[in-house]
């Protein structure tokens, strides 16, 4: 057997391994004899069937096994001996020979292989990344404390519907009626929400209920019949408003602040407006801490100057899917795919540095942290911590989202760390010109 590597780079290598009969003989004539033991072939006990027979049966099938894992190891030992810091995987060489399967014969077999380059950046208080601190304005304030008013706010007899109310109708043509509807004046389309802003009750109008609702599913449902009927119907309804239904935020009292904040928490305005301050203070570091992390991420690729064997890449994700995406497919997406394969390398220097691990407790707190907050977009706040847990673990049955949550968590890691090390350059910035900012 003969191995032999052509570099045209520091990244990129080709191997060509030439296995002759004689390296082959052995391990075929072993995988022959295991056919042979296994092969059930009536007229023989098991295991006495004449070798000529398992020959033609079985022998291009065990020349190929011996062979490949023949080529396997000696490719395996070639990347543990020259210690290539793999990319990927090998493959086949786009001059492999045309490999006629036949025993006696020697092959010749060539892959591509690719490495990753070495990192050896450091992190250290020489290196500097901005931090944002986000001033809070009073029209923030303000705006914040409305709209937590205006969660704890609830439907009340209106007059007149605007923009943002509701109008409860009875709705009939000729061939269908539906009664008690209600219809959300913001989910109306915008060309025909004329028709309903500013109706009271005893109003009557005429309205195109597919021109107006152009969602066939919430169509049906105010129709109150089946998807499949609605072709059936004349679009054109008579709208009669029964009443109007305006939503009117909570006041600012002691019953509110005792369903915002917990019994007793809150007992005067100006504890509320700080605890509104504080709400938008935390808003602003998420928002701070985010772009950190982003900062964290394109200053630390910089500074490790990555050359990656790109060709390889592209050529390897085409071959690693198996036909599901197209080289034009992979061209499109590349520049996002390198970009978070740059960010992955430097993220897994950055915990080699500090030798920072990922443990099992720190997915399982994420993925609770996720799903509570999937709940809370729900409006399901509060829900206990057993059921949490229980769809946490649900969650991370799915590998691709267990492999998320890894990734979020190493990300978490890094940069929490980084920013202990870091010098940080804090810079005082309003939210409009933070959300100016490239």
């Amino acid at each position: 057997m003969n191995v032999s590597k052509n570099q045209p780079d520091a990244l990129n290598y080709q191997v060509t391994i030439e296995i002759s009969a004689a390296d082959y003989s052995e391990p075929l004539r072993k995988r022959l004899n295991e056919y042979r033991r296994q092969a059930d072939i009536k007229g023989f006990r098991r295991g006495t069937a004449p070798m000529s027979l398992i020959q033609r049966m079985y022998g291009d099938q065990a020349l190929y096994d011996s062979v490949n894992r023949l080529v396997g190891e000696t490719l395996d030992n070639f990347i543990k001996d020259e210690k290539i810091r793999i990319v990927g995987e090998p493959m086949p060489s786009e001059d492999q020979p045309q490999i006629s399967w036949q025993a006696g014969e020697d092959f010749t077999f060539k892959f591509d292989i690719a490495q990753t380059p070495e990192l050896n950046f450091t992190v250290g208080k020489e290196d500097k990344v901005p931090y944002y601190e986000i001033n809070v304005t009073a029209a923030e304030k303000k705006a914040t404390r409305e709209g937590m008013l205006q969660q704890y706010g609830a439907l009340q007899e209106g007059e007149k519907a605007g923009e943002n109310d509701y109008i409860i109708a009875d709705i009939s043509n000729e061939s269908h009626k539906a009664e008690g509807v209600y219809i959300s004046v913001s989910n109306v389309a915008e060309e025909a929400r004329g028709a309903f802003v500013g109706r009271k009750a005893g109003d009557k109008f005429k309205v195109d209920v597919n021109a107006a609702f152009t969602n066939e599913t919430d169509r049906a449902a105010m129709l109150k019949v089946d998807k499949a009927r609605l072709a059936e119907l004349d679009p054109m309804f008579e709208f009669t408003v029964v009443n109007v239904k305006t939503f009117v935020a909570a006041e600012s009292n002691q019953e509110t602040w005792n369903k915002m904040f917990g019994e007793g928490t809150v007992k005067s305005e100006e504890e509320f407006d700080a605890k509104v301050e504080e709400q938008v203070k935390a808003s602003h570091e998420q928002e701070a801490n985010y772009r950190f992390g982003a900062d964290v991420r394109k200053y630390f690729v910089e500074k490790a100057a990555l050359e990656l064997p790109e060709a390889f890449l592209k050529r390897w994700l085409v071959y690693a899917n198996e036909g599901k995406f197209s080289a034009e497919d992979v061209e499109k997406e590349f520049p996002g795919f390198i970009e978070d394969f740059r960010w992955q390398l430097v993220r897994g220097r950055i915990m080699q540095i500090f030798d920072l691990k990922v443990s099992r407790e720190d997915i399982q707190a994420a993925a609770e942290s996720y799903v509570a907050y999937q709940y809370a977009m729900y409006g399901m706040g509060g829900v206990p911590q057993n059921i949490i847990k229980s769809s946490a673990e649900n969650l991370l049955k799915d590998q691709n989202q267990l492999r998320r949550l890894e990734e979020q968590c190493e990300d978490n890691k890094a940069i929490a760390r980084v920013r202990e090390e870091v010098t940080l350059q804090t810079k005082k910035i309003s939210m409009d010109k933070f959300r100016e900012l490239k």
